[in-house]
């Protein structure tokens, strides 16, 4: 596992991923959006010992990203590619439901932008025989939540998507790894209001992402008590499903 790829390094997750992984002999490849704080994550992964090249890059022009990665592999071989862009959002305060450019924006970075890169890298991978794939998804993906509709259907298609992917670039000697984080503390998360419980550091987030994908595992969820919850909600009546995801309306929202 020498040459890595980060999406979203220029936010408080990525960045963590980037230096969990910098270390002499690898080559990190950081996209993100903030190139000052690519130039940032960048030299601290080369103070580590890393081989750094960055990308500032929006992911909602997904046929240019389509094309970086394959410029990217073609350069020299990805062995991970791990896509830990994404956005999060939840419905304005007072309106009736979300607007519909935000969940445009929420469908093509967290599902349509991280599902065609990771096609588009796994097949390269699949000729080799060999790679490594992880997508950072969402708890929310599991719970129909009504102020966030936009992000947890996003979420969720993310996640149906890496299963599948799993179950059929396996047997071409690529694994995907779909990664499930409930709370992340990232400036970001504290922007949306609610209680955030379980919370994990960036840093602590990355390390169990790192751990995933070197083990290989179909699927994790971070913390337990999310995956509690997961169970839960599928085995709850729906009318009292409804009546609970509904309690947990932000106030205002």
């Amino acid at each position: 596992m020498n040459r890595i790829l980060i999406t979203g390094a220029s936010g408080g997750l990525g960045m963590a991923l980037a230096r969990e992984y910098a270390a002499p002999g690898r080559t990190l490849l950081l996209w993100g959006r903030d190139r000052a704080r690519l130039e940032s994550v960048a030299a601290t992964s080369r103070a580590a010992g890393a081989v750094v090249a960055i990308r500032s890059l929006d992911l909602t022009d997904v046929a240019a990203a389509i094309a970086a990665i394959e410029a990217d592999d073609a350069a020299g071989t990805i062995d991970l590619a791990i896509f830990a862009a994404g956005l999060g959002d939840i419905r304005a305060p007072g309106a009736r439901v979300e607007d519909a450019g935000q969940v445009a924006r929420l469908g093509i970075v967290n599902f349509v932008a991280p599902a065609a890169l990771a096609s588009a890298i796994a097949a390269r991978m699949a000729t080799r025989g060999r790679g490594q794939v992880v997508l950072v998804g969402s708890a929310a993906a599991f719970h129909a939540l009504p102020f966030a509709s936009g992000y947890a259907g996003s979420k969720a298609g993310l996640a149906r998507f890496a299963d599948a992917l799993r179950i059929g670039a396996r047997e071409h000697g690529v694994s995907v790894t779909l990664v499930s984080p409930g709370f992340i503390k990232t400036a970001a998360a504290h922007a949306t209001p609610g209680p955030k419980p379980f919370s994990l550091s960036p840093a602590q987030a990355a390390a169990r992402i790192a751990a995933a994908a070197a083990q290989g595992r179909a699927h994790v969820v971070m913390r337990w008590p999310f995956a509690g919850l997961r169970w839960f909600d599928r085995l709850l009546p729906r009318g009292l499903r409804d009546r609970l995801l509904r309690a947990l309306t932000p106030p205002g929202h």
